[in-house]
């Protein structure tokens, strides 16, 4: 992690809180590592369990939209605030939703660029203006989302996971933190 160790200490793994040792044992029992937003957040634990229920909450797959679409919003947000760790780490968690590595990977460069649907377009496009410029929402940018097929709740949840991210961004950017190594690699198969 490339966090001012004199300022953001990194905690070992015997410094991990005892309330945060068994979510931390099932994230790398998952996904085979410890994410560095794991070790980062775990510098003020009694807000990163209610951080990460919220999060995850978040992320829970409804009809019209799905865990593909959710991580999209986050590569997308992501990649307007240049954010490494999420860029990276949510990049990989679309290509594995989506199973479509290279759709991911231009949604991350820039996702007007990318083969998407109406609705996810829709989707985008309101993270983007969520992200760049909250001032200028408008009743219309709901109804686009309406439009597309989306229910009133997973509006709610463009919404949220847009804002969501743009805080996540700015943590992650200004504590320095990386993403972890292992996600560059993971998913990528030659077609």
């Amino acid at each position: 992690m490339a966090r001012v160790a004199w300022f953001f200490p990194t905690l070992g793994d015997d410094e991990i809180p005892e309330s945060l040792r068994s979510l931390f044992a099932k994230a790398r029992e998952r996904i085979g590592f410890l994410p560095n937003v794991f070790r980062a957040y775990a510098v003020r634990p009694e807000r990163f369990s209610p951080w990460f229920t919220h999060f995850s909450s978040l992320h829970e797959p409804t009809e019209g939209l799905t865990t593909a679409d959710r991580e999209m919003i986050g590569v997308v947000v992501s990649s307007i605030n240049r954010c490494p760790y999420c860029v990276v780490s949510h990049g990989h968690a679309l290509r594995e939703a989506s199973g479509d590595q290279f759709t991911a990977d231009t949604v991350a460069i820039n996702w007007r660029h990318a083969d998407l649907s109406d609705k996810q377009r829709a989707i985008c496009a309101y993270a983007e203006k969520l992200t760049l410029a909250p001032h200028t929402a408008s009743e219309g940018d709901l109804e686009a989302l309406a439009a597309v097929g989306l229910t009133s709740r997973e509006v709610w949840d463009v919404i949220e996971l847009a804002a969501m991210y743009a805080f996540t961004n700015r943590m992650a950017l200004a504590t320095g933190q990386m993403p972890n190594e292992e996600y560059h690699y993971q998913d990528r198969a030659p077609r």
